[in-house]
């Protein structure tokens, strides 16, 4: 249902712009964005002198990390692009 708001100019019809099933989905979106660039922070190493290639090259840091990162940014588009089921009706 679209809300009255009083204006200056007379009250005009509210419609939001997203429903709440397109907030959970950028919410779920931006979860998987922080996680992956939580699980891409660290390496460093103990001896400054010392390069440990293993540390930053990880399989976590390399793979896991950019494929949850895309995935969240895939969500927002979803989260963005999806019609609500109230501006669908049957």
């Amino acid at each position: 249902m679209a809300k009255q708001v009083k204006t200056a100019s007379g009250s005009k019809n509210y419609k939001p712009l997203f429903g709440k099933e397109n907030y959970r989905w950028m919410f779920i979106g931006l979860v998987l964005i922080l996680l992956g660039l939580l699980l891409m922070i660290g390496g460093k190493s103990k001896d400054p002198n010392v390069f440990d290639p293993s540390e930053v090259y990880s399989f976590r840091r390399i793979t896991v990390a950019p494929i949850l990162i895309l995935g969240g940014l895939a969500l927002e588009i979803v989260g963005i692009f999806k019609k609500s089921k109230a501006e669908n009706p049957k």
